[in-house]
Formats: C-alpha cells, sequence, structure tokens
C-alpha cells in the first residue's frame, strides 16, 4: 500500500470522526422519513409502505444494540456507510486508473454537499450508495480479468443495493448501455447470467412480498412516477425539470456537475465511456421524470459514484486547478453543516430557522403525550403523518397507544395501513391534528408549536369518543 492509502483512509476517518462529533450535540429532530424507517424495523419483514427493507433493518440492529431511539444512534450509520463508499470508491479507481486519482476521488467523495449533508440524515440513499459503488466497482473487474466471482459479487452487491432503495436498479440501465457502446465492457454470458442469477437471489424476498402484499411499494413507487394524471392527463412541468437540473448543482457541487457536463460531451478514453453511461443516463432519466410530474433532489444520486471517478480523473487530466476549487467550495460546505446542527435552534434568517423542518417535532409529541395522560385517553389518535411518525418515537417504550385514523379507502401511509383505530376501541381518545377541531369533540385546545416544523400551523388535540371520529 502506498502512502495515498493511508492519506487517504485518514482523510475519511477524519471527516467521519468529525461528523459523528457533530451528531453527538447535533440539537436537530429526527425527520418524518427517518422516524418511519426506525418504525418500519420494529416489526421486521421483507417490505414495507414506500420502501424496501434494509434501511430499517439496520436501524433495528443499531437501535437494538444501544438501547436508544435517540437521533444520534438513529443517524449513527449515515456517516459510516458515506465513509464506506468513499473507500470502496478509492480501490475502484485504484484499479481503473491509479493511485492519484484514488486519492482525489476518495476525497472528493467524502466532501461533495450530498455526502456531507446525508451524513446527518439517514436515508436510504445513503444505505444503497456503498453497494452501488461496490457493485459497479466488481463488475468492472469481472470484466476485465474475465472472472465469474466478482459477476457474483456485483450482483450480490446491487442486489443489495436494491434492498436499500430500487433505484439501485439504474445499474442494469448503465451496464446495459456501456455494453452496446463500450466493446471492452460487454461481459461474457456466463458472468451475465451468474450476475442476475446473484442479483435475483437478493432480491426475490422483496419481489414475493410485494406479491403477497398487492404490490403495496410497487404502487406507491408509481404514484411517485405519476406521469399521467387523472385530472389533467399528460401535462409538461417545465419549471420542475429546470428546477431538477439546477439542483444538482447544489447536490454534486457547481464544478463537478459542470465539469461532468463537459467530460460526457468529450470522453477520450473507454473507462471515460464507462462511467459516462453510468452516470449520465441515471440523470437524464430524472430529467425527464421531473418534466412529466416532478422530481425530488436527490433522486440521481446514484449518477454520482461513476460521476465523481469521471470528472475527478478528467480534472486531473485537464484542469487540475479546478478541482482545487471544487473542493474548497464543497470542503466549506461539510464544515458549515456539522455547525449548522449544533447550532440548529439558533441559526436562523429573519427569525426563522434554517433548519426548522427539523425543530419541533419532539417538543409537540411531549405535548400530545401529556395531555392523553392527563385526560386519561385510551390512546392518541392522528392523521398527520407528520406527527404520528414523532410519536411513535417518542412513545418508544409503550407508553401510549397510538393509532392513525381509519378511513374508508385504500390506505395512505404506513401508518394508515397497519395502525388504523379499531371501530371498537374504547373511548376517549385524544385526536391531535393540524386544521380545526371535529365539532363533536368533548374538549379541545391548540398545540404550541413554537418556531419548528409546525410553526404557524393550526395544530390541536381534542378530547373525542371514537364514534365522533367516524362521524366526521
Amino acid at each position: 500500500m502506498t502512502r495515498s492509502a493511508p492519506l487517504a483512509f485518514g482523510f475519511i476517518l477524519l471527516v467521519t470522526l468529525v461528523r459523528l462529533i457533530a451528531l453527538w450535540f447535533d440539537k436537530t429532530d429526527l425527520f418524518v422519513d427517518e422516524s418511519q424507517y426506525w418504525l418500519w424495523g420494529q416489526d421486521l419483514d421483507f417490505g414495507y409502505y414506500s420502501k424496501p427493507p434494509l434501511i430499517s433493518w439496520i436501524l433495528r440492529l443499531v437501535t437494538e444494540l444501544t438501547g436508544s431511539v435517540d437521533s444520534f444512534w438513529v443517524r449513527f450509520p449515515a456517516p459510516i456507510f458515506h465513509a464506506a463508499t468513499a473507500s470502496v470508491l478509492f480501490f475502484f479507481s485504484r484499479q481503473l486508473f491509479d493511485e492519484r486519482a484514488a486519492f482525489w476521488v476518495a476525497v472528493t467523495y467524502i466532501t461533495l454537499p450530498m455526502t456531507s449533508l446525508g451524513s446527518y440524515l439517514i436515508s436510504t440513499d445513503t444505505i444503497m450508495l456503498p453497494f452501488f459503488a461496490l457493485g459497479l466497482w466488481a463488475y468492472v473487474h469481472a470484466i476485465k480479468t474475465k472472472t465469474l466471482l466478482f459477476a457474483v459479487l456485483a450482483g450480490l452487491a446491487i442486489g443489495f443495493g436494491f434492498m436499500a432503495k430500487y433505484a439501485a436498479v439504474y445499474f442494469l440501465m448503465g451496464a446495459g448501455l456501456a455494453a452496446i457502446f463500450v466493446p471492452t465492457m460487454r461481459p461474457s454470458i456466463k458472468q451475465t447470467v451468474l450476475f442476475m442469477l446473484a442479483f435475483a437471489v437478493v432480491i426475490s424476498p422483496n419481489v414475493i412480498w410485494n406479491v403477497q402484499n398487492d404490490l403495496t411499494t410497487v404502487s406507491h413507487t408509481m404514484e411517485n412516477v405519476n406521469w399521467v394524471k387523472e385530472d389533467v392527463g399528460l401535462s409538461l412541468n417545465y419549471t420542475g425539470m429546470l428546477e431538477f437540473f439546477t439542483s444538482q448543482l447544489l447536490v454534486f457541487g457547481p464544478v463537478l456537475f459542470i465539469v461532468l457536463i463537459i467530460a460526457t460531451w468529450r470522453p477520450i478514453y473507454p473507462e471515460y465511456r464507462l462511467l459516462a453511461w453510468h452516470s449520465w443516463p441515471i440523470i437524464a432519466l430524472v430529467v425527464i421524470q421531473a418534466l412529466l410530474a416532478r422530481a425530488y433532489a436527490n433522486w440521481a444520486v446514484a449518477a454520482y459514484i461513476a460521476g465523481s471517478l469521471l470528472v475527478v480523473v478528467w480534472l486531473l487530466d485537464k484542469r487540475p486547478v479546478w478541482l482545487r476549487v471544487s473542493l474548497v467550495i464543497n470542503g466549506a460546505i461539510a464544515l458549515l453543516l456539522p455547525i449548522l446542527i449544533v447550532m440548529g435552534p439558533i441559526a436562523a434568517i429573519k427569525g426563522k430557522p434554517i433548519l426548522a423542518r427539523y425543530l419541533g417535532r419532539t417538543d409537540v409529541s411531549d405535548q400530545i403525550m401529556a395531555r392523553a395522560i392527563d385526560q386519561n385517553a385510551t390512546a392518541i389518535v392522528s392523521d398527520s403523518r407528520a406527527m404520528m411518525a414523532d410519536l411513535f418515537v417518542q412513545n418508544f417504550k409503550g407508553e401510549m397507544v397510538l393509532f392513525s385514523r381509519a378511513y374508508d379507502r385504500p390506505p395512505r401511509s404506513y401508518y394508515e395501513q397497519v395502525f388504523s383505530i379499531p371501530a371498537n376501541h374504547p373511548s376517549p381518545v385524544l385526536f391531535a391534528s393540524i386544521g380545526t377541531p371535529p365539532d363533536c369533540a368533548i374538549h379541545s385546545e391548540a398545540l404550541n408549536t413554537g418556531v419548528g416544523a409546525f410553526a404557524n400551523k393550526p395544530a390541536y388535540t381534542a378530547l373525542v369518543t371514537t364514534e365522533c371520529l367516524a362521524m366526521e
């Protein structure tokens, strides 16, 4: 191992330790999705309402080992998984290029804006990315060395990536396009068969679960795609497309994203073309999705596994000064974020906390639970996914019974799917929601929402009978 490897891994370790220390002093609350991922893990299964199961298994393991659902432990895997991705990219870059490239790829990835933010919030992207990177590395190695074992390893890795987030299936698109347009990246028939078999074995439990559960996750995914709307048919969202495309300047970093465009149109070596086919088709597909419906900024992050290698090697070869400029910009963001999360309640613009969506959730949950106890409610019921998410975390010891409001329609959340209140549940219950209290409420009272996630929203609790909830 040459000098660049200890330097690269030393830098990854240092950045990861800083992020873990920042998480320890983090003043923000868990976001809705983070809380939901933890809750899923309390009932281990091969699939859940809107996502595959791997993230929930990991959170169950961490919180079982620590005996805590504190935000530090729920988010603890995030910087660890990003460090793992950076480490895999080091070895992949060294195999594909050289030690110099490997060092700068690892340093670049660990300081990407998406990596910095993703290290303080637990998400399915974070869990997927190291498997995606490992799968790409193993796949390329299998083709270059003509070995079957690495084809199997690639299939297993992409399979586990798929079990973290369905976006891992983008790998199949990239591999197919690379095989068509880059002759040196064509696997043998045996390698292809073994890759697909390994991939199928890993994902089969989730596929079977979906079949047994009315394709729940698939249906939710198609709702997100939403290309054709019942009321207006097919419509084009040019503003959404532009917003998504420009958001990638923040996700990948402004310098790197611009360079990715240039490097893709000027591929010099077969390796460049390989990496281009594993990056831009993903971005292009999500751009189309944004045009036809909507797309969130993180939906194309898988593109930046290959994209990181492509832009770093291109910059080292053509414009090394701009790599340094990029590292300064992205490094500044990486330094700012830990300060921001530690100062979460304080950092504000015009009196509104910058991280408002990550604040105030626990306080609202505490108010709701205290009122439920004081008013002798038999359960807490809510129709707000945001409230339910945090209530389950704060109630992890089971002091209260929690239900979602029941509806005579297909469930629109995991809480409605699994925790809808039974019709025969004894009264009274404490109903927590946003809007106007039901007319049949025995007693209602506004919640103090502060300046956090529920600020300026008419949140309330109402002591009601179960019959009252059924009537409203």
